[in-house]
């Protein structure tokens, strides 16, 4: 009599761990990693296709120098910085997009050299760079978007009664999202 009570007792306590959620947690955490690698691997495309567009528009503009050691460092920079999948917090991501930030900006004064080059301007090869990495930057924001949705979910799920209880106690932690910069937040003034 006294073993039925131990086997009923680990049939009970097996069957609310069971509907916990905790695979669903693991799947959905597996969901926001995988997405995160898909963000990166965007901006990994966009960091590999600096170098043959500083090298193009070196060909015309070689007094441009200082330009191109700031796309370069910018280049190097957010290149070396990595988020670890499991920390995927909001100072971690933010860390993160604060140096392809300034990689933006390094590259959008790396194209404005074209207004000065009426010959770089008409170059095929510096065309069809400049259309690979704006179909790049597009990726970029889709699977940010992506991430976001993936994170959004995860997060959702693993805060919800009784699932919090369970995710705390299996060390699930709450994902950061990609947010606009700050200097998102203010309108261009536009001047004609």
């Amino acid at each position: 009599m006294k073993n039925f009570k131990y086997i009923l007792l680990i049939l009970i306590a097996g069957a609310s761990l069971s509907s916990c959620g905790y695979n669903a947690m693991v799947e959905k955490q597996e969901s926001v990693t995988a997405q995160w690698g898909n963000v990166q691997n965007a901006y990994q495309r966009r960091a590999d296709l600096i170098p043959n567009l500083v090298a193009t528009v070196k060909g015309y503009a070689e007094h441009e120098q200082e330009t191109f050691t700031q796309v370069t460092e910018a280049r190097s920079k957010a290149t070396q910085i990595t988020v670890d999948p499991e920390n995927l917090t909001e100072e971690s991501l933010q860390q993160y997009q604060q140096a392809q930030g300034e990689l933006s900006s390094a590259i959008g004064r790396l194209l404005l050299i074209q207004e000065n080059y009426p010959e770089l301007k008409a170059n095929q090869n510096f065309l069809g760079l400049q259309d690979e990495l704006a179909g790049t930057e597009n990726r970029i924001s889709v699977e940010r978007n992506k991430f976001n949705q993936s994170a959004q979910d995860y997060n959702r799920y693993i805060r919800q009664f009784p699932r919090v209880i369970y995710a705390g106690w299996f060390g699930f932690k709450p994902k950061g999202y990609f947010q606009a910069s700050d200097a998102a937040q203010t309108a261009p003034q536009v001047q004609f």
